[in-house]
Order: C-alpha cells, then structure tokens, then sequence
C-alpha cells in the first residue's frame, strides 16, 4: 500500500522518454476518467481546439501573400487605386483574427464546464473510496501520505492530462504544418534546424518534472505538518486550550518553519530549472538566428522575396514560442501522469473486510446473543494485543454493563462488534454465527451504537436524530419519540426553530452543551431499531437527577433488546441485569450489583470508592 517513490532521477534523455513509455498506460486511464466525467464538453473542447490549430497556418498564408503583392504593387508603376486589391486580404485576415480571439472564448468557456464536471467525479471516486476502506488504513501513516497526494496532489491532474495533451496535439499540428511550409518552400533542413535546437528543453522539462515529482513525494508529510499547524491555528476545536496554555505563538513557529524549509526546498528545485532552462533557451534563438540568416543571404542573391523573409521570421517566431508551448506540454504531460499514478494507487486499495462469496443473513433478533471466543486482536502498527484469549458473552434481550479502567479493552470490543476489524484469533459469534459470514454492511445495520465522542454534525436537530437510521427516511414522529427518549425533546424544544435549528456554530447555528450533545446522539442510537445496542459512557454528561430519570426511560426504550453499556459510573452500571468488570483485556469479575457487592472484589472496592467521593462532593 506504501506508494511508490522512485529513488534516482533519470539523468539523461533517454531515461526520461524510457520513464515516460513506462508509464504511457497511465495516460488512457486518466483520459477515461475526463470522457466518463463529461463526454459531451470534452468532445466540444477537441474540436475547438483542432480548429485553434489550424488558425496560425492560415494566418501566415494570408500574410505572405499580403506582402507579396504589396510589394508587388509598390514595385509597378500603377496608380494608388490598385491598392483596392488588397483590402479582401486584410479583411480575411482581420475575420481569422476575430475566430481566433472567439475560440479562445470559447475553449475557456467549454473548459470551465468541463472542470465542474470532472471535479465532481474525482471527488466522488475519491470519497467513495475513503468511506469504502476499513478503518485498519486509518491506522497507517502511509494511507494519509496517499490521500493526501490523490486528494491535493492528484485531483486536479485528469484534466490537466486532457489540457496538456490538447495542447501537444493542438500546438503539435500548428508546428507540423509550419515545418512543411519551410520544408516545401525553401529548404528540407530548416524544420530539422528548427525542431532540433529545442530537443535541450526537453531534456531539461523532463528531469525538472520527475525532480520536482520526488520531492512532492519525499515532502508530503512535511506538507501535511503544515496543514495539521495551520488547522490547529484557525479550527474551533483548539481555540480554547491554544489560548488557555498560551500555545499560538508554538504553532505558528512550527507551522513557518514547516513553510520555510518547504519554501527553500521549491526554490532550489526552481532555481535549478532556470539555469538549465537559460542554457537550453540560448541554442534555441541560434537556432532560429541561423534560419533567417540563411533566408536573408536568400534574398540578397534575388531568390527569395520580401514575403518569404515575413514568413520565415513568423515560422521560427512561432514555431520557437510553439515549441517552448510544446516542451511545456510535453512536461506538464509528464507531471500529470507521474501524479496520476498516486491517483489510481489510491483508488486501487482494496477494503480487507469483504463480504463472503454466500453471505449468511444477519439476524433481526438475537435469540441466544453475542460470544466472543477466545479472541486475540493487535492493533495495526503495535506490538501489545488489545485483547488476548479474551472470551465475553452477551445474553440475548438483557442489559449487561461493562466496567473497568481506562486501556482495559472496552472501545475495542465496540470496534470488533462493529467489525471494523477482525480479531486475528478466535471468533465473534452472533447466536453461534462468525460475524464474519455476514456481508458486514447488514451486520452493521443490526448495530445502534452511541460513541463516546460522537460526531457533532452541522446539520438540524431532527437530522441529526434522523441520520441514526437514514435510509428509512424517519418521519417527525418518530424524530420526537426518539428525542423524548434520550432526554433530549426538552433542549430541542427550546431552540429557536426547534427541530428545524441548525446546530453548531459552522454555519450560524445554535450551539448545545456538551450534555445536551450528548442526549442528541443518544438519540440517533435510539433512533434506529437494531437488534443490538451499544452505548458508550452515555451518562457521563449528566448530573446525578438526569442519570436517575434517563435510566428509568432506558429500560423501557430497550426491554427485549440486547444491550451493552460501557461506562465508568457504578450508578449506571447497578442497573444492569449483568455486569462484567473487565481489566488488561479480560474479564476479571462477573455478576449482578448485589452478587459483585457480596464477592466483596475488586468490583466492591471501587463501589465503596465511589460513593465516598460521590459523599464528598
């Protein structure tokens, strides 16, 4: 999965062209991209541009001929009325100027609707993606690296390939003609004079795009630091201790000096390029110096005209700005497909949590409940098991509590019973079925889940309720009887739109306590009626008249469900029908409140803690 970094820069033409074939594949691939994006605008945009190419080469005919007969007519004794003849020349040339300056209209216009287009489907591919993968690549350094690359890196990269290679092909046949021209009309080495001082400027694009490709590649996290300094710095959700600890002036020195070292690193490479660029620029204009010394020596022995001396200035005027066009072209060309190759490595991960080939059907009821069989899990990246022979069972339509000290364990049973990942040992049983013979989209389905940090969304407080169980479109009704049940319909009420307010300051909403968030995620969980529910510290927010009155309602709303509640208050946890206390990974003491108090263990220790501190306060 760790995107590829190429370790030496091709140093010479030929390792640059090898390179370029190499990766020519790539090419069809981001061209697919743009035409399933906008086929229509992409197929206007080439042929405006075909147009545009071929508008120089008549222009250039016209004026050669212009000039000819104006010296022509200057050269024969006739009167001034003569010059009459010349105003359909202008006029056409004045027209072809006009259709020039309108594409260019046009193809900007065309471009733009096209840029939409092919916008919203990278965005598209590249979200589905991110929310397709398991959570084990958000465990990885590496995944970052590559969506960071595909998402600023890469994303504008399709449609630069298509304006790029628009403008070989566009720019490229301008050229040709042009050489044909001076071939034609005065000599068979002129185009070869022409097209041969400009090969240095390739060779010194293509080893500047792949130097500047490596360092994109080498620096990304760097570049990735500047962006987690510049969040810190202006996001709502560090504002309070980045004033609090003084921290400002720490992240803006971090974040310049992240700028800084990056800044340099650009301006060597770019220093680098104009050095090589001037040098490739000087045997460029002797090249084209030679050309139209040899076409003057033409004219001084009477074998050419006045015309053919314009026309040749104008071939190698343009034909020398075509190619530094061409040489451009030809590098961004290069760059796009380097990048592009970030791109589809991004698009090329595959989830590790795939659905077997028959899946069985999850549950809609759990008849026997949950068991977790001796279960190992690692996370990605660490070398401690998180759980270890672990083996835990969940009765079906009870209430069973889970208590125990920070790092025991506890968030990742949620995260197995989620299966966001799979234990590498042992088995997770749903009334003696693996989890892993469910499609894991309808196993998740089955799950109402309350995290312990839930996503505060920027969205109304009905949709905030309503996206527990989205899909199923919930009506106002069962938004409220959800709100009522969480102790949250009295907070919502008192908003100033009440379930149609905004919440969060993002957009100019109403902002809730951290307890009323709190009972609006409780009751996106409640919202949906899933077989299993999980709650994660769902009282912690609340003082101890809330807890009261919340866990009388709970036991209502959940009779009959299969319930597990993670939390660190014994005042929650003595209403289970079950409590297991778990510690280092295990289950240590298993029982109801009163079996655990007589067992007088670790578990009545903490009770006996607790309430005297509870005393205190």
């Amino acid at each position: 999965m760790t995107p590829g970094k190429p370790s030496v820069p091709p140093r010479t033409p030929a390792a640059v062209l090898r390179d370029l074939r190499q990766r020519l594949p790539l090419l069809g691939r981001g061209l697919g991209l743009v035409w399933r994006a906008a086929p229509g605008w992409t197929s206007a945009w080439s042929g405006l541009l075909l147009i545009q190419g071929l508008l120089p080469i008549a222009l250039i005919s016209l004026l050669r001929l212009t000039v000819d007969r104006l010296a022509a007519l200057m050269a024969a004794p006739t009167p001034p009325s003569s010059l009459t003849g010349l105003w359909p020349l202008l006029l056409l040339i004045a027209l072809l100027w006009l259709l020039g300056q309108a594409l260019t209209s046009l193809i900007r216009w065309t471009r733009a609707a096209q840029t939409e287009r092919v916008q919203d489907h990278l965005h598209a591919l590249i979200h589905d993606q991110a929310t397709r993968l398991d959570l084990t690549y958000y465990e990885q350094p590496e995944y970052y690296d590559l969506l960071h690359q595909a998402r600023v890196d890469a994303i504008n990269q399709p449609l630069a390939l298509l304006e790029h290679l628009g403008g070989l092909l566009q720019n490229g046949l301008t050229l040709l003609a042009l050489a044909v021209l001076l071939a034609v009309h005065y000599a068979g080495w002129l185009p070869l004079l022409l097209l041969g001082s400009a090969l240095p400027g390739l060779w010194v694009v293509g080893r500047h795009t792949w130097r500047e490709y490596q360092w994109r590649l080498n620096h990304t996290v760097h570049e990735r630091w500047a962006r987690y300094y510049d969040w810190m710095l202006t996001q709502r959700e560090a504002a309070a201790e980045l004033r609090l600890f003084d921290l400002a002036a720490h992240y803006r020195r971090q974040f310049q000096d992240g700028r800084a070292r990056l800044r340099r690193g650009r301006q060597a490479l770019d220093t680098q390029e104009l050095r090589a660029e001037l040098a490739a620029g000087g045997l460029a204009w002797l090249g084209g110096l030679g050309g139209m010394a040899w076409m003057i020596g033409q004219v001084v022995r009477q074998r050419a005209t006045l015309g053919d001396v314009v026309l040749c200035y104008q071939a190698f005027h343009q034909g020398q700005r075509l190619l530094r066009v061409l040489l451009d072209n030809a590098g961004g060309l290069y760059r796009s497909l380097l990048f592009l190759d970030n791109l589809f490595q991004f698009l090329a991960l595959r989830p590790h949590l795939v659905p077997p080939p028959q899946p069985q059907p999850a549950p809609e009821r759990l008849q026997r409940g949950i068991r977790f069989d001796r279960v190992r899990f690692t996370y990605p990246g660490s070398e401690r098991p998180a759980l270890d022979d672990f083996s835990l069972t969940l009765p079906a339509g009870q209430l069973t509590a889970l208590v125990g000290a920070n790092g025991a364990g506890k968030s990742t049973l949620i995260k197995l019973l989620c299966r966001f990942y799979d234990p590498q040992h042992g088995a997770i049983l749903a009334d003696e079925v693996d989890l892993r013979a469910f499609d894991p989209e309808e196993w998740r389905r089955r799950i109402t889940v309350l995290f312990q940090e839930p996503t505060h969304y920027q969205a109304t407080a009905a949709d905030n309720i309503a996206f527990g169980d989205w899909a199923a479109a919930p009506g106002a009704e069962r938004i409220i009887a959800a709100a009522a049940a969480a102790g949250a319909a009295a907070a919502i009420e008192r908003l100033p739109a009440g379930y149609a307010t905004i919440l969060g300051r993002w957009f100019g909403g109403a902002e809730l306590s951290v307890g009323e968030w709190q009972r609006v995620a409780l009751a996106r969980a409640f919202l949906r009626n899933a077989p299993l529910l999980i709650l994660d510290e769902p009282t912690s927010a609340m003082d101890a008249w809330a807890e009261h009155d919340w866990l009388h309602r709970f036991r209502q709303q959940t009779a009959g469900h299969t319930t597990l509640i993670i939390t660190h208050r014994f005042t929650t946890a003595m209403h289970a029908d079950r409590i297991l206390v778990m510690d280092r990974g295990q289950i240590i003491e298993a029982g109801s409140h009163a079996e655990l108090l007589a067992a007088d263990g670790g578990y009545a220790r903490a009770w006996r803690a607790q309430l005297h501190d509870a005393g205190h306060d």
